[in-house]
Protein backbone atom coordinates (compact mmCIF):
# COMPACT_ATOMS: atom_id res chain seq x y z
CA UNK A 1 0.00 0.00 0.00
CA UNK A 2 1.20 3.51 -0.80
CA UNK A 3 0.69 6.62 1.32
CA UNK A 4 -1.19 9.15 -0.77
CA UNK A 5 -1.64 12.91 -0.48
CA UNK A 6 -4.45 14.81 -2.16
CA UNK A 7 -3.48 18.33 -3.26
CA UNK A 8 -6.03 20.85 -4.52
CA UNK A 9 -6.26 24.53 -5.33
CA UNK A 10 -9.57 26.29 -4.67
CA UNK A 11 -11.29 29.65 -4.59
CA UNK A 12 -14.92 30.21 -3.56
CA UNK A 13 -15.88 26.55 -3.93
CA UNK A 14 -18.27 26.20 -0.97
CA UNK A 15 -20.93 24.68 -3.24
CA UNK A 16 -18.70 22.01 -4.82
CA UNK A 17 -15.80 21.19 -2.51
CA UNK A 18 -17.84 19.14 -0.05
CA UNK A 19 -19.25 16.99 -2.84
CA UNK A 20 -15.75 16.34 -4.16
CA UNK A 21 -14.20 15.47 -0.80
CA UNK A 22 -17.16 13.32 0.23
CA UNK A 23 -16.69 11.23 -2.93
CA UNK A 24 -13.11 10.36 -1.90
CA UNK A 25 -13.50 10.40 1.89
CA UNK A 26 -11.33 7.87 3.71
CA UNK A 27 -8.92 7.27 0.83
CA UNK A 28 -6.16 9.83 1.33
CA UNK A 29 -3.61 9.96 4.11
CA UNK A 30 -3.70 13.74 4.00
CA UNK A 31 -5.52 16.49 2.15
CA UNK A 32 -3.71 19.72 1.30
CA UNK A 33 -5.80 22.60 0.01
CA UNK A 34 -4.19 25.77 -1.31
CA UNK A 35 -6.70 28.59 -1.14
CA UNK A 36 -6.19 31.35 -3.69
CA UNK A 37 -8.44 33.96 -2.09
CA UNK A 38 -11.82 32.55 -1.06
CA UNK A 39 -14.35 34.97 0.39
CA UNK A 40 -17.09 32.40 1.07
CA UNK A 41 -17.24 29.34 3.36
CA UNK A 42 -14.85 27.20 1.32
CA UNK A 43 -12.33 26.91 4.13
CA UNK A 44 -15.01 25.85 6.59
CA UNK A 45 -15.99 23.04 4.22
CA UNK A 46 -12.35 22.01 3.81
CA UNK A 47 -11.87 21.90 7.57
CA UNK A 48 -14.80 19.52 7.97
CA UNK A 49 -12.81 16.94 6.00
CA UNK A 50 -9.61 17.44 7.98
CA UNK A 51 -7.80 19.31 5.23
CA UNK A 52 -4.61 21.22 5.89
CA UNK A 53 -5.16 24.68 4.46
CA UNK A 54 -2.39 26.85 3.02
CA UNK A 55 -2.81 30.30 1.49
CA UNK A 56 -1.50 31.21 -1.95
CA UNK A 57 -1.47 34.75 -3.32
CA UNK A 58 -3.06 34.44 -6.75
CA UNK A 59 -0.78 35.54 -9.62
CA UNK A 60 -2.83 34.44 -12.66
CA UNK A 61 -0.89 31.18 -12.88
CA UNK A 62 -2.56 27.84 -12.21
CA UNK A 63 0.70 25.89 -12.48
CA UNK A 64 2.32 28.06 -9.81
CA UNK A 65 -0.62 27.47 -7.48
CA UNK A 66 -0.58 23.70 -8.01
CA UNK A 67 3.20 23.53 -7.52
CA UNK A 68 2.76 25.45 -4.27
CA UNK A 69 0.17 22.94 -3.07
CA UNK A 70 2.45 20.02 -4.02
CA UNK A 71 5.31 21.44 -1.93
CA UNK A 72 3.12 21.08 1.17
CA UNK A 73 2.47 17.35 0.63
CA UNK A 74 4.06 15.04 3.18
CA UNK A 75 4.04 11.92 1.01
CA UNK A 76 5.87 11.05 -2.19
CA UNK A 77 2.75 9.96 -4.08
CA UNK A 78 0.42 12.89 -4.73
CA UNK A 79 -2.96 13.05 -6.45
CA UNK A 80 -4.76 16.17 -7.66
CA UNK A 81 -8.44 16.98 -8.16
CA UNK A 82 -10.45 20.10 -8.90
CA UNK A 83 -13.23 21.13 -6.54
CA UNK A 84 -15.89 20.33 -9.15
CA UNK A 85 -14.52 16.82 -9.77
CA UNK A 86 -16.05 13.70 -8.24
CA UNK A 87 -15.47 9.96 -8.21
CA UNK A 88 -18.70 8.01 -8.51
CA UNK A 89 -18.88 4.99 -6.15
CA UNK A 90 -17.49 2.39 -8.56
CA UNK A 91 -14.55 4.65 -9.42
CA UNK A 92 -13.93 5.38 -5.75
CA UNK A 93 -13.67 1.62 -5.18
CA UNK A 94 -11.14 1.35 -8.00
CA UNK A 95 -9.02 4.14 -6.51
CA UNK A 96 -9.06 2.52 -3.09
CA UNK A 97 -7.96 -0.78 -4.65
CA UNK A 98 -5.23 1.01 -6.60
CA UNK A 99 -3.90 2.60 -3.44
CA UNK A 100 -3.68 -0.81 -1.80
CA UNK A 101 -2.08 -2.63 -4.73
CA UNK A 102 0.03 -0.10 -6.67
CA UNK A 103 3.71 -0.95 -6.92
CA UNK A 104 5.41 1.93 -5.05
CA UNK A 105 8.04 2.13 -7.79
CA UNK A 106 5.44 3.28 -10.36
CA UNK A 107 6.11 6.97 -10.88
CA UNK A 108 2.82 8.13 -12.37
CA UNK A 109 -0.76 6.93 -12.80
CA UNK A 110 -3.11 8.29 -15.44
CA UNK A 111 -6.89 8.31 -15.20
CA UNK A 112 -9.71 9.08 -17.60
CA UNK A 113 -11.34 12.48 -17.26
CA UNK A 114 -14.98 12.89 -18.35
CA UNK A 115 -15.42 16.62 -18.85
CA UNK A 116 -18.54 17.29 -20.93
CA UNK A 117 -21.99 15.72 -21.16
CA UNK A 118 -25.13 16.13 -23.26
CA UNK A 119 -28.70 16.50 -22.04
CA UNK A 120 -29.14 12.71 -22.05
CA UNK A 121 -26.13 12.27 -19.76
CA UNK A 122 -23.84 10.85 -22.45
CA UNK A 123 -20.17 11.73 -22.19
CA UNK A 124 -19.35 14.05 -25.10
CA UNK A 125 -15.72 14.85 -24.30
CA UNK A 126 -13.00 13.12 -22.32
CA UNK A 127 -9.24 12.80 -22.14
CA UNK A 128 -6.54 11.13 -20.08
CA UNK A 129 -4.49 12.95 -17.45
CA UNK A 130 -1.76 12.00 -15.03
CA UNK A 131 -3.52 12.07 -11.65
CA UNK A 132 -0.99 10.50 -9.29
CA UNK A 133 2.73 11.26 -9.49
CA UNK A 134 5.78 10.78 -7.32
CA UNK A 135 7.22 14.11 -6.27
CA UNK A 136 10.69 12.53 -6.02
CA UNK A 137 10.68 12.11 -9.82
CA UNK A 138 10.66 15.85 -10.38
CA UNK A 139 7.12 16.27 -11.66
CA UNK A 140 6.24 19.94 -12.07
CA UNK A 141 3.17 21.79 -13.25
CA UNK A 142 3.67 24.02 -16.31
CA UNK A 143 1.24 26.37 -18.06
CA UNK A 144 -0.61 29.37 -16.66
CA UNK A 145 -3.92 27.71 -17.70
CA UNK A 146 -4.73 24.19 -18.94
CA UNK A 147 -1.64 23.23 -16.96
CA UNK A 148 0.18 19.92 -17.39
CA UNK A 149 2.39 17.72 -15.23
CA UNK A 150 5.85 17.17 -16.76
CA UNK A 151 9.26 15.92 -15.70
CA UNK A 152 12.68 15.82 -17.32
CA UNK A 153 13.42 12.46 -15.70
CA UNK A 154 12.74 9.02 -17.13
CA UNK A 155 9.69 7.61 -15.39
CA UNK A 156 7.40 4.59 -15.29
CA UNK A 157 3.65 4.96 -15.52
CA UNK A 158 0.43 2.99 -15.37
CA UNK A 159 -2.69 3.83 -17.42
CA UNK A 160 -5.57 2.99 -15.09
CA UNK A 161 -9.25 2.70 -16.03
CA UNK A 162 -10.33 4.95 -13.16
CA UNK A 163 -12.66 7.76 -14.25
CA UNK A 164 -12.75 11.20 -12.69
CA UNK A 165 -15.99 13.04 -13.51
CA UNK A 166 -16.05 16.81 -13.92
CA UNK A 167 -19.37 18.23 -12.73
CA UNK A 168 -19.46 21.96 -13.29
CA UNK A 169 -22.34 23.64 -11.41
CA UNK A 170 -25.20 24.82 -13.63
CA UNK A 171 -24.58 28.45 -12.73
CA UNK A 172 -21.09 28.12 -14.22
CA UNK A 173 -22.22 26.50 -17.45
CA UNK A 174 -21.36 29.63 -19.45
CA UNK A 175 -17.89 30.29 -20.78
CA UNK A 176 -15.77 32.30 -18.35
CA UNK A 177 -13.29 34.73 -19.88
CA UNK A 178 -10.79 34.10 -17.08
CA UNK A 179 -8.55 31.70 -18.99
CA UNK A 180 -8.64 33.83 -22.12
CA UNK A 181 -7.59 36.94 -20.21
CA UNK A 182 -4.77 35.11 -18.40
CA UNK A 183 -3.34 33.83 -21.68
CA UNK A 184 -3.65 37.24 -23.33
CA UNK A 185 -1.77 38.77 -20.41
CA UNK A 186 1.00 36.19 -20.77
CA UNK A 187 1.34 36.88 -24.49
CA UNK A 188 1.14 40.68 -24.13
CA UNK A 189 3.85 40.68 -21.45
CA UNK A 190 6.15 38.71 -23.72
CA UNK A 191 6.62 35.89 -21.24
CA UNK A 192 7.88 32.56 -22.58
CA UNK A 193 5.06 31.02 -24.59
CA UNK A 194 5.15 27.34 -25.56
CA UNK A 195 3.42 25.99 -28.66
CA UNK A 196 0.84 24.33 -26.40
CA UNK A 197 0.07 27.76 -24.89
CA UNK A 198 -0.64 29.05 -28.40
CA UNK A 199 -2.99 26.11 -28.94
CA UNK A 200 -4.73 26.78 -25.63
CA UNK A 201 -5.18 30.45 -26.57
CA UNK A 202 -6.69 29.41 -29.91
CA UNK A 203 -9.03 27.05 -28.07
CA UNK A 204 -10.16 29.77 -25.69
CA UNK A 205 -10.91 32.08 -28.63
CA UNK A 206 -12.91 29.30 -30.29
CA UNK A 207 -14.85 28.62 -27.09
CA UNK A 208 -15.85 32.29 -27.08
CA UNK A 209 -16.91 31.99 -30.74
CA UNK A 210 -14.14 34.32 -31.92
CA UNK A 211 -13.43 31.94 -34.79
CA UNK A 212 -11.66 34.39 -37.07
CA UNK A 213 -9.14 35.40 -34.42
CA UNK A 214 -8.58 31.78 -33.43
CA UNK A 215 -7.54 30.60 -36.91
CA UNK A 216 -4.03 32.16 -37.08
CA UNK A 217 -3.18 30.84 -33.62
CA UNK A 218 -4.18 27.29 -34.57
CA UNK A 219 -2.06 27.66 -37.69
CA UNK A 220 0.85 29.00 -35.61
CA UNK A 221 0.68 25.97 -33.33
CA UNK A 222 0.57 23.56 -36.27
CA UNK A 223 3.51 25.32 -37.94
CA UNK A 224 5.63 24.58 -34.86
CA UNK A 225 5.44 20.86 -35.73
CA UNK A 226 5.61 20.07 -32.02
CA UNK A 227 3.53 17.78 -29.84
CA UNK A 228 2.07 14.33 -30.43
CA UNK A 229 0.10 13.31 -33.51
CA UNK A 230 -3.07 13.01 -31.40
CA UNK A 231 -2.80 16.65 -30.35
CA UNK A 232 -2.04 17.86 -33.88
CA UNK A 233 -5.04 16.00 -35.31
CA UNK A 234 -7.17 17.45 -32.52
CA UNK A 235 -5.93 20.95 -33.39
CA UNK A 236 -6.77 20.40 -37.06
CA UNK A 237 -10.29 19.30 -36.09
CA UNK A 238 -10.88 22.46 -34.08
CA UNK A 239 -9.29 24.60 -36.81
CA UNK A 240 -11.60 22.97 -39.37
CA UNK A 241 -14.55 24.01 -37.20
CA UNK A 242 -13.30 27.60 -37.18
CA UNK A 243 -12.99 27.63 -40.96
CA UNK A 244 -16.50 26.17 -41.27
CA UNK A 245 -17.97 28.73 -38.88
CA UNK A 246 -16.41 31.57 -40.88
CA UNK A 247 -17.81 30.20 -44.14
CA UNK A 248 -14.47 28.99 -45.46
CA UNK A 249 -15.41 25.49 -46.59
CA UNK A 250 -12.20 25.12 -48.58
CA UNK A 251 -10.20 25.81 -45.43
CA UNK A 252 -12.23 23.15 -43.61
CA UNK A 253 -11.55 20.67 -46.42
CA UNK A 254 -7.82 21.43 -46.41
CA UNK A 255 -7.72 20.65 -42.67
CA UNK A 256 -9.34 17.31 -43.43
CA UNK A 257 -6.71 16.51 -46.05
CA UNK A 258 -3.91 17.64 -43.72
CA UNK A 259 -5.19 15.26 -41.05
CA UNK A 260 -4.83 12.35 -43.48
CA UNK A 261 -1.14 13.20 -43.89
CA UNK A 262 -0.69 12.66 -40.15
CA UNK A 263 -2.70 9.48 -39.57
CA UNK A 264 -5.42 7.19 -40.85
CA UNK A 265 -8.88 8.83 -40.90
CA UNK A 266 -10.06 9.67 -37.39
CA UNK A 267 -13.82 9.55 -36.66
CA UNK A 268 -14.11 13.33 -36.52
CA UNK A 269 -12.72 13.68 -40.02
CA UNK A 270 -14.60 10.67 -41.38
CA UNK A 271 -17.76 12.45 -40.24
CA UNK A 272 -16.61 15.68 -41.88
CA UNK A 273 -16.10 13.85 -45.17
CA UNK A 274 -19.49 12.20 -44.73
CA UNK A 275 -21.10 15.62 -44.24
CA UNK A 276 -19.42 16.87 -47.41
CA UNK A 277 -20.97 14.09 -49.49
CA UNK A 278 -24.30 14.32 -47.67
CA UNK A 279 -24.58 18.01 -48.57
CA UNK A 280 -24.24 16.97 -52.21
CA UNK A 281 -26.89 14.22 -51.86
CA UNK A 282 -24.23 11.61 -52.56
CA UNK A 283 -25.68 9.21 -50.03
CA UNK A 284 -23.69 6.09 -50.89
CA UNK A 285 -20.38 7.91 -50.55
CA UNK A 286 -21.54 9.61 -47.35
CA UNK A 287 -22.58 6.26 -45.87
CA UNK A 288 -19.12 4.83 -46.55
CA UNK A 289 -17.46 7.50 -44.42
CA UNK A 290 -19.99 7.33 -41.60
CA UNK A 291 -19.56 3.56 -41.49
CA UNK A 292 -15.81 4.10 -41.32
CA UNK A 293 -16.26 6.46 -38.35
CA UNK A 294 -17.99 3.62 -36.48
CA UNK A 295 -15.39 1.03 -37.46
CA UNK A 296 -12.27 3.02 -36.69
CA UNK A 297 -10.34 1.64 -33.76
CA UNK A 298 -10.86 3.76 -30.69
CA UNK A 299 -7.97 4.16 -28.32
CA UNK A 300 -9.60 4.50 -24.91
CA UNK A 301 -8.29 7.50 -23.07
CA UNK A 302 -6.70 9.54 -25.83
CA UNK A 303 -4.42 12.18 -24.32
CA UNK A 304 -6.00 14.79 -26.54
CA UNK A 305 -9.68 15.53 -26.07
CA UNK A 306 -11.85 12.66 -27.31
CA UNK A 307 -15.09 13.80 -28.97
CA UNK A 308 -17.56 10.98 -28.32
CA UNK A 309 -20.46 11.98 -30.65
CA UNK A 310 -18.39 11.44 -33.82
CA UNK A 311 -18.03 7.75 -33.04
CA UNK A 312 -21.44 7.12 -31.44
CA UNK A 313 -24.80 8.74 -32.15
CA UNK A 314 -23.79 11.16 -34.94
CA UNK A 315 -22.70 8.59 -37.56
CA UNK A 316 -25.63 6.34 -36.61
CA UNK A 317 -28.11 9.18 -37.07
CA UNK A 318 -26.62 10.21 -40.41
CA UNK A 319 -26.47 6.60 -41.61
CA UNK A 320 -30.16 6.35 -40.84
CA UNK A 321 -30.73 9.23 -43.25
CA UNK A 322 -28.36 7.88 -45.92
CA UNK A 323 -29.84 4.39 -45.98
CA UNK A 324 -33.38 5.79 -46.01
CA UNK A 325 -32.52 7.81 -49.10
CA UNK A 326 -30.93 4.71 -50.65
CA UNK A 327 -34.10 2.69 -49.99
CA UNK A 328 -32.45 0.34 -47.49
CA UNK A 329 -35.05 0.69 -44.76
CA UNK A 330 -33.78 -2.17 -42.60
CA UNK A 331 -30.33 -0.62 -42.29
CA UNK A 332 -31.87 2.79 -41.77
CA UNK A 333 -34.01 1.44 -38.92
CA UNK A 334 -31.00 -0.29 -37.37
CA UNK A 335 -28.97 2.90 -37.26
CA UNK A 336 -31.87 5.02 -36.04
CA UNK A 337 -32.37 2.57 -33.18
CA UNK A 338 -28.67 2.71 -32.38
CA UNK A 339 -28.83 6.51 -32.32
CA UNK A 340 -31.90 6.37 -30.08
CA UNK A 341 -29.89 4.38 -27.56
CA UNK A 342 -27.73 7.47 -27.08
CA UNK A 343 -30.46 10.09 -27.58
CA UNK A 344 -33.69 8.57 -26.22
CA UNK A 345 -35.50 11.93 -26.16
CA UNK A 346 -34.67 12.96 -29.73
CA UNK A 347 -38.04 13.56 -31.40
CA UNK A 348 -36.66 13.33 -34.94
CA UNK A 349 -35.14 9.92 -34.32
CA UNK A 350 -38.36 8.67 -32.70
CA UNK A 351 -40.34 9.87 -35.74
CA UNK A 352 -37.88 8.19 -38.10
CA UNK A 353 -38.21 4.89 -36.27
CA UNK A 354 -42.01 5.05 -36.45
CA UNK A 355 -41.97 5.78 -40.18
CA UNK A 356 -39.47 3.01 -40.91
CA UNK A 357 -41.30 0.41 -38.82
CA UNK A 358 -44.47 1.28 -40.72
CA UNK A 359 -42.69 0.93 -44.07
CA UNK A 360 -41.20 -2.43 -43.13
CA UNK A 361 -44.60 -3.78 -41.99
CA UNK A 362 -46.06 -3.21 -45.44
CA UNK A 363 -46.12 -6.19 -47.82
CA UNK A 364 -43.70 -6.04 -50.75
CA UNK A 365 -44.81 -3.76 -53.62
CA UNK A 366 -47.62 -2.31 -51.51
CA UNK A 367 -48.22 1.41 -52.16
CA UNK A 368 -47.00 3.63 -49.31
CA UNK A 369 -49.65 4.86 -46.89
Amino acid sequence: MIALSLCMIVKNEQDTLGRCLESVAGIFDEIVIADTGSTDDTMSVASQFGARIVDFDWIDDFAAARNFAFTHASHDHVMWLDADDVLIPQERAKLLDLKQTLDPSVDAVSMLYHTEFDAAGNVTASNRRFRIVRRSKGFTWVGVVHEDLVTNETFTYYDSDIVVTHRKPAERSGQSRRNLLILEKQIDEGRAVRPIDILNYARELRKHKDFGRAIPFYEQFLASEEDAVDVRVFALHELATCYYMTGNLDGEWQCTLRSLELDVPRPEFSCRIGERFLARNQFRQAAFWYELALREEHTIGAWSIDSHPVRTWLPHKQLGLCYYQLGDYERSLHHNRQAAGYLPDDADIATNIGVLEDLLRQPPNAPPR
